[in-house]
């Protein structure tokens, strides 16, 4: 039986997780095993009594920072218990940003390794000497890594074969065609004196997928110029 896609979370709030992962599509996929959750006590490999994990900033600085020779004790275990190619990334919002193309490579790995990060960040050298990428998932600060990670995690796992009742809708949604998604209707016909545009309920499908199209082109157009010029040229 082929192992299931497994994301290792590195965290000093462990009992964060599952989390909002625990509910609706992550949450059944869970309890099916079509996808493992680990989320690893960061503080298990403190090496003093009070088990501190960071320190106060070289240079000087407001904050404190998490220990290299932390970071790396347990990035390493977490290595040892997954299989050999799933990467490792730390949640940073001076990463990479995140997109729905990553989503689907990381989908189709082994899984993934998160660092969450607290205080001030990571030493840059377990950065460095573990290969670890920087991921963002907004322009934007949180108090540390652990929701990106879960929104990084639920971006995944609703990508793996069998999570999503209707596989066909992960083709036409937001992103998937460099296009944000057209407008979506169902009943009441007629709502506070606003009707459901006539061409869908014509039962043309030709006539259908092309107003569908030109809508997600058109919103794309003004929402995101930047994917709308990527899109135009791509």
């Amino acid at each position: 039986m082929t192992s299931p896609w497994r994301a290792t979370v590195l965290t000093l709030f462990p009992e964060m997780f599952p989390g909002p992962l625990g509910l609706s599509l992550a949450g059944k996929a869970l309890a099916e095993q079509r996808w493992a959750l680990n989320a690893i006590d960061i503080r298990g490999f403190a090496i003093d009594k009070h088990r501190s994990v960071d320190d106060t900033p070289s240079g000087g600085g407001a904050g404190m920072v998490m220990r290299a020779d932390i970071a790396a004790a347990a990035i390493d275990a977490a290595r040892a218990s997954m299989l050999a190619g799933a990467p490792t990334l730390y949640l940073s919002p001076r990463g990479t940003p995140f997109t729905q193309a990553g989503a689907r490579e990381l989908a189709q790995a082994q899984g993934v390794i998160l660092l969450c990060g607290r205080f001030e960040g990571v030493d840059e050298r377990v950065l460095e000497a573990r290969n670890v990428e920087e991921v963002s998932i907004g322009d934007y600060v949180l108090s540390g890594g652990e929701l990106a990670a879960q929104v990084l995690i639920d971006a995944c796992v609703r990508l793996l074969p069998g999570v999503a009742g209707n596989e066909g809708s992960l083709a036409e949604e937001s992103f998937a065609s460099g296009l944000l998604e057209y407008p979506h209707y169902t009943r009441p016909r007629e709502w506070e004196g606003r009707t459901i545009p006539e061409v869908l309920l014509s039962g043309d499908h030709e006539k259908i997928a092309r107003w569908r199209r030109e809508q997600a082109e058109d919103i794309t157009r003004a929402r995101r110029p930047d994917l709308w010029e990527k899109h135009r040229k791509g």
